[in-house]
């Protein structure tokens, strides 16, 4: 099932670089291929110049966040089809509408959420079959 997927860009969009390396390490033994942008201005070009399948965004980070990034991104023609999970640790509910009023595909908390539920989500909004677990093997 690997295979399929290795034609799969993802961005991640994470200015914490240990936490841009574990969702990295994650989705490549996924079989996903994977870019990292670390601000949401960097993120942004790299949706413009790399067309990922989808985003995994950030919400704090420098220059602009991760909210602006996903607003520009859903007004412009050439990035709005690109679906973007908004990850982040902020679960406030006006930080969850906004992304979600934005356009944002999914809203993950950080601390909330494991890697594993997170591919699932990745997974879902991308329309992939789901891993099967060892007992349905």
């Amino acid at each position: 099932m690997a295979k399929y997927m290795a034609k799969i860009l993802l961005l991640i969009v994470e200015d914490e670089v240990t936490l841009a390396q574990m969702y990295t390490t994650k989705l490549e033994k996924e079989g996903f291929l994977v870019e990292v942008a670390h601000d949401g201005q960097e993120g942004f070009a790299m949706m413009k110049s790399e067309r990922p399948s989808l985003v995994l965004m950030d919400i704090l980070m420098p220059n602009f966040d991760g909210l602006e990034a996903l607003s520009r991104a859903k007004a412009d023609p050439d990035t709005r089809h690109i679906p973007i999970i908004v990850l982040t640790n902020m679960s406030d509910t006006a930080y969850v509408d906004r992304a979600m009023k934005e356009g944002a595909a999914g809203y993950v908390v950080k601390t909330e959420t494991t890697p594993g539920e997170m591919i699932g989500m990745i997974k879902n909004v991308l329309k992939l079959p789901k891993s099967k677990t060892k007992r349905e093997k």
